[in-house]
């Protein structure tokens, strides 16, 4: 559903107790649980269309918060169009404050643990296949540009490790054991892991530090292995960018480094590695999140069937 006034507005809007829950809850999932800069903008999002659903209902303190109001707020949005896996989300948002405020004395009982709502539709994530994938990353020009050999490291990486765009950005070059070929990166909730990389992105490493970074290097770069344009830590949003200019160019629309990541997972489930490696890898904390790649796996044998199988 969308809200014709903005977060901050509500937030200021909201009566002091509810205002003053959201702040303390705030802090905590950033101060003592660690969880990044966009969580907890998504959970206090959430937090304030429901508080302000609340307010609206007469609630003024945390303390009348109830499963009716709970209720009354997924609902409303479930009429209003609302998709399954947006209901689901702020349904998750919704318990995760109950418990903490349950804990921390503001409500009595934990209201939202009996609140259940539709399951999310999980659509499979897009795939390229091996070949199309191989052809992205050698897009980049083989030259001695600075940008060129950073964006051809950056592809290289994405695909050969599979980390997620903010973690590739967070990489400095001390995280980056040649001798191995691992690559130490900071997950979700700080948690830390080792992954892998193979020759191709090797080569692209050596070049990027013999001849990129040193050209791009600015008393702004500190130890990051990526840097912008100016020599800065390279963004996040500008690796996007990167990724969906050089899809573009060989004709791969709606291409993002998250679609790399998707990739990588799926062709190593194809080739032969076992879901818990993958998992590891990916730095799932949960199986069930790393089980979606094994769909994606059959779902491509199936359409192969069907193509090829005279009795299919």
């Amino acid at each position: 559903m969308v809200d014709p006034r903005g977060t901050r507005t509500r937030h200021e809007a909201l009566p002091v107790a509810l205002r003053a829950s959201v702040d303390d809850f705030a802090g905590h999932l950033g101060q003592v649980l660690g969880r990044s800069e966009h969580t907890v903008r998504a959970y206090v999002t959430d937090l304030v269309s429901l508080l302000d659903h609340a307010a609206r209902m007469g609630r003024t303190t945390p303390a009348e918060l109830d499963l009716a109001v709970l209720r009354s707020w997924l609902a409303r949005q479930r009429t209003s169009g609302a998709a399954r896996s947006t209901l689901a989300r702020r349904a998750a948002s919704a318990r995760v404050f109950s418990t903490w405020a349950h804990r921390t004395g503001l409500l009595t009982t934990d209201v939202a643990a009996a609140l259940a709502t539709p399951r999310a539709h999980r659509d499979l994530p897009t795939v390229l296949r091996a070949d199309q994938a191989e052809q992205l990353v050698q897009v980049p020009v083989d030259d001695d540009r600075p940008v060129s050999l950073r964006d051809r490291l950056l592809l290289e990486l994405l695909y050969a490790t599979g980390v997620r765009v903010s973690e590739a950005c967070g990489v400095d070059v001390a995280d980056v054991d040649q001798g191995r070929r691992l690559l130490r990166v900071l997950g979700k909730g700080g948690r830390e892991r080792a992954v892998p990389y193979g020759q191709p992105a090797q080569r692209a490493l050596d070049g990027w530090l013999r001849a990129g970074r040193p050209a791009l290097a600015a008393p702004t770069s500190g130890d990051a292995l990526l840097l912008g344009a100016r020599g800065g830590r390279l963004n996040p949003t500008t690796a996007r960018q990167v990724v969906a200019a050089y899809a573009r160019a060989v004709g791969l629309p709606g291409t993002s480094p998250h679609s790399l990541r998707h990739s990588a997972a799926t062709h190593l489930l194809e080739g032969g590695a076992d879901l818990r490696s993958v998992q590891e890898m990916l730095g799932h904390s949960a199986l069930s999140s790393t089980q979606i790649y094994t769909h994606v796996s059959v779902e491509r044998l199936r359409s192969a069937y069907r193509q090829a199988h005279p009795r299919a």
